[in-house]
């Protein structure tokens, strides 16, 4: 993939790229493999060398994927223990889950990595490389929320308001600007209140110039104000109205809150840093800054303001005209790397560590380090400025692709800043929505789920949601994924049973084990005669819908048919990344190939054959006959027609015939009398024996041929007959030795007829050990057909599929 396309691009090829994968995995469990086992021993064999194949793989992959970390990847002995350990199985998943997400995070702009500079003296010396302490990651603090003036009400399902009570800089009233409209979704919501004022925007002419950067104060020269006061929000306003471009950060929590905290703002300008308490009761009040952040005519630096735009409307009512995002810059200048981090080690050159940014920003007061750490991410924000839009005015050449980046850049902060947020609404039935269930469910691929506990997954999530939202907690606090899989497939017996399965954090959860344990077992019963997996993913499509249909329907990005070019011939590499151009068979290696043998064709000399071959000695047809020979072999034998033939144009029908020339056969060398071998000179021959006659004989040597054939007729006549007759005359003595024979034992029969004694016959089941029948059983072995003898036959094949230990044979 070439650098200059973007995540968006990378994000639809990889899923266009999913779509045969996932057709061929649906393919393949679709097949009904137990019969295929069953009837097919050799697909039964390659079925377990492939399995435990692949549990090989997957039990290396846990284990490379847990290295270093405090989870633990189980081994996969058996398909077994796919279920036996599927808990851990599903942590270690959730743990590459998080990474994968922070690192997106991270690539798009949505969470910052920040750091002290190592080169600065007043950097603080409680700098770890190690993971955070669980009591600043997950502080056991009171819940700020519920001392706020506005505070958030999670059930309210109706459009989400801006909570602007007065729009500074506007070119449209605040009453025109709040009105309604429909989405997509032909769901009613409200406008950007700043729609008119961000699309009209015209960027001061400063932007547009090239200026040497100003370099940013060292940190020990300069001071950062914690502001926790609504005078002190009053105070650096009146110092933000004199700047001319201003640097903003947010940090946020959600793990503790159902819809999250804005829970601290940092701004700088080029002199001064502050930070800024938005946990207070009066946060709303902030908004205040809207002087400021929507004056067109001050520059707002951010990083990534994806979320940072909704966070700062949805908790202060904040919203930002004039914003340059440093993300978008990157990204159009194609740096390699367009973290925060990796511009702050570009232009100021210091390492960024990522250990705050996963913190609980909720504790007061802030601890030391991290008052530094979030002070540090808007205090060079204005210098990396200074350097990307130098760089995009030099990159804007006339007459070239990047003539425009600057303007690019521009339209691109633009739509960021247009971005609205909505209230989150949950639909139990379809699962959609940003906290319901489909995503989940198909990100985990739980197809194989029953009716049951597709019913009883569907009742836990909308249960953990409705918990959540009252407690003001995050659904991930109630329970995790991890458990609410868990316990839809062992679908517990009793409480005590449920309760072993939840996590030791699931405070609320354990608390309410009685309550679900009744919604289980309710949703148990109803789902017998519910959806399945499928129908439920398939939703309103047609039947016929194949599944790259569903896939459009399960993700939209796939609706775009212009973005399906890629051909799954392109994903194929014709070289391994790790063995190189070695091939991988020898049947793929061109120097190996054999190529198939060439056939020979002949044509078989006919003419030349009749002309050169002489007439056999024993001919099978009568002397009476006129046809000459040659002419009785072209009416039964008709010569090809043309040479197209024998090449292959028209194939002959096969037939076997015996092609003998004028030379006597050789005859065995015996010791026999000249009359045994005159008679082995007339052997009987096949009817599709021929004889060939030569045309060059003359008159008299063909009267001598057929005079010695005559002769040798009546000889093999002679001979037939003189063995009938001395078959008749033996049938009829042994005939009549038989008779006399039976006759003669008839007599000693009568004479010797006595009624045979049973009760002192011997028995045959119970026959006595005695030595000569032990002797007898010592010289006979017992026959074993499956042992390998010197000098017995082969030995029998054994059943397929018998295994030791599986059976076994057991002697009284």
């Amino acid at each position: 993939m070439e650098s200059s396309q973007d995540f968006k691009t990378l994000q639809e090829t990889i899923q266009n790229a999913l779509v045969p994968t996932t057709r061929l995995a649906n393919q393949i469990a679709a097949e009904d493999l137990s019969f295929q086992r069953t009837s097919n021993p050799a697909v039964a064999e390659e079925l377990d060398d492939t399995s435990s194949r692949l549990l090989a793989l997957t039990s290396s992959l846990l284990q490379s994927a847990t290295k270093g970390t405090d989870v633990a990847g189980p081994n996969l002995e058996d398909a077994d223990d796919v279920d036996v350990h599927w808990s851990r199985i599903v942590d270690v998943l959730d743990h590459l889950l998080e990474k994968a997400d922070t690192c997106l995070d991270e690539y798009t702009g949505a969470i910052k990595k920040k750091s002290a500079p190592v080169d600065q003296p007043a950097a603080p010396t409680k700098k770890s490389r190690y993971a955070l302490d669980r009591s600043i990651r997950r502080a056991n603090v009171l819940k700020p929320q519920n001392a706020f003036e506005l505070k958030p009400n999670n059930h309210d399902t109706s459009p989400w308001k801006p909570i602007l009570t007065h729009k500074p800089h506007s070119t449209l009233p605040l009453d025109e600007s709040l009105r309604t409209f429909n989405d997509e979704t032909q769901s009613i919501q409200y406008i950007h209140p700043y729609e008119t004022e961000i699309l009209s925007l015209e960027y001061p002419e400063i932007v547009f110039q090239r200026n040497e950067p100003i370099r940013y104060l060292p940190f020990e020269s300069t001071t950062a104000t914690f502001v926790d006061t609504f005078d002190g929000v009053l105070a650096m306003l009146d110092e933000l109205k004199g700047a001319t471009e201003i640097a903003i950060d947010t940090e946020h929590h959600d793990f503790r809150t159902y819809t999250g905290l804005l829970s601290l703002m940092q701004i700088s300008t080029r002199e001064k840093d502050w930070i800024v308490d938005t946990l207070q009761p009066w946060r709303h009040k902030l908004e205040v800054l809207n002087e400021v952040f929507a004056n067109p005519s001050i520059i707002k630096v951010l990083h990534g303001a994806y979320m940072d735009i909704i966070w700062l409307q949805r908790d202060c009512g904040l919203y930002i005209v004039g914003l340059f995002d440093t993300f978008e810059a990157a990204s159009a200048l194609q740096y390699p790397g367009r973290s925060l981090a990796y511009l702050l080690k570009r232009f100021v050159d210091f390492d960024a560590d990522k250990k705050y940014q996963l913190a609980d920003w909720r504790i007061r007061p802030l601890p030391e380090e991290m008052f530094y750490y979030a002070r540090s991410d808007t205090h060079y924000l204005l210098y990396v400025y200074d350097n990307l839009r130098n760089e995009l005015l030099s990159s804007s050449q006339p007459g070239t692709q990047s003539s425009d980046l600057m303007h690019h850049v521009l339209d691109k902060s633009k739509e960021t800043s247009l971005r609205r947020y909505e209230s989150s609404v949950y639909d139990a039935e379809t699962g959609q929505g940003p906290f319901g269930w489909f995503n989940m469910l198909i990100r985990q691929s739980a197809g194989k789920f029953s009716k049951e506990q597709f019913s009883v997954f569907r009742a836990i999530h909308q249960w953990r949601d409705e918990l959540a939202r009252n407690e003001d907690e995050s659904p991930l606090f109630i329970m995790n994924n991890a458990t609410v899989f868990d316990i839809s497939r062992r679908l517990p017996p009793d409480p005590k049973a449920l309760h072993s399965l939840l996590d030791s954090g699931s405070f609320v959860a354990k608390r309410e084990v009685s309550k679900l344990f009744e919604i289980i077992s309710k949703a148990k019963a109803q789902g017998a005669n519910g959806p399945s997996v499928a129908e439920v993913i398939r939703g309103n499509a047609p039947a016929t819908m194949g599944i790259g249909e569903v896939a459009r329907t399960v993700l939209p990005q796939l609706n775009d048919r212009s973005k399906d070019a890629l051909d799954t011939k392109d994903l194929l590499s014709h070289t391994s990344r790790l063995w190189g151009d070695v091939p991988m068979s020898s049947r793929w290696d061109s120097q190996y190939k054999a190529s198939p043998p060439k056939q020979s064709h002949f044509e078989l000399p006919w003419a030349q054959l009749i002309q050169s071959t002489k007439i056999a000695d024993d001919v099978s047809q009568d002397t009476s006959q006129d046809i000459t020979t040659s002419e009785h072999l072209a009416a039964q034998y008709p010569q090809p027609a043309a040479t197209g033939a024998v090449n292959g144009d028209m194939t002959p029908e096969d037939s076997e015939f015996t092609l003998k020339a004028g030379m006597k056969r050789k005859a065995p060398e015996s010791e026999s009398s000249s009359e045994s071998e005159l008679e082995s000179e007339l052997e009987i021959h096949d009817e599709d024996e021929i004889a060939v006659p030569d045309e060059d004989d003359s008159e008299e040597e063909k009267t001598a041929k057929k005079a010695r054939k005559v002769k040798k007729k009546a000889l093999k006549l002679a001979r037939k007959e003189a063995e009938r007759k001395e078959r008749r005359d033996r049938k009829k003595a042994e005939k009549q030795a038989k008779k006399h024979q039976g006759s003669a034992s008839k007599d000693e029969a009568d004479e010797s007829d006595e009624p045979f004694d049973y009760s002192k016959a011997k028995s045959v089941l119970k026959a006595e050990n005695t030595p000569a029948n032990n002797a007898n059983l010592a010289r006979k072995a017992r026959f074993n057909p499956y042992a390998l003898t010197a000098e017995g036959p082969k030995p029998a094949r054994r059943l397929h599929g018998e295994r030791a230990g599986k059976s076994a044979t057991f002697k009284r």
